[in-house]
């Protein structure tokens, strides 16, 4: 019972690092981009708004519609009306399903990788600075 209680533990731990780790990299990657408005966030993924929201540095929404910039990990939970909003996914295959967004930061490995796709960053008119452009890709592969 003891070791049982102490895996679930270590579990919660883990996954709590593991998205405290994800938002840092995405904190990383909005602060490398620019838009012609300011950047407002909404995620479908109520944790990453949360830790978005500890440190005060960027300005978050609680819906899509009023977002400049989309956090989303799940297909489904993207509006119509939303979808012309500049998206950054949270899984690769997603670059593919909706070809509005623009970039993806997955885990591969036990390791992130990032992919920013070049001919839908500058159709959307959005900046990167130099720190991104190793993530620069031409197509989704």
């Amino acid at each position: 019972m003891r070791f049982f209680l102490l895996s679930i533990l270590s579990a919660l731990l883990l996954s709590a690092s593991g998205i405290s780790h994800q938002v840092k990299i995405l904190e990383t990657i909005v602060s490398e981009i620019s838009l012609a408005k300011e950047i407002k966030i909404w995620s479908d993924d109520k944790n990453i708004i949360q830790e978005l929201n500890k440190n005060n540095k960027f300005i978050t929404t609680r819906n899509c519609q009023d977002a400049t910039f989309i956090i989303l990990k799940d297909k489904k939970n993207l509006l119509n009306i939303c979808s012309d909003i500049h998206i950054f996914v949270l899984n690769y295959k997603l670059l593919s399903e909706i070809p509005q967004s623009f970039g993806a930061l997955f885990w591969k490995k036990g390791r992130p990788n990032i992919v920013i796709i070049e001919p839908r960053v500058k159709a959307q008119n959005i900046n990167i600075t130099k720190n991104l452009k190793p993530y620069l890709e031409e197509k989704v592969w």
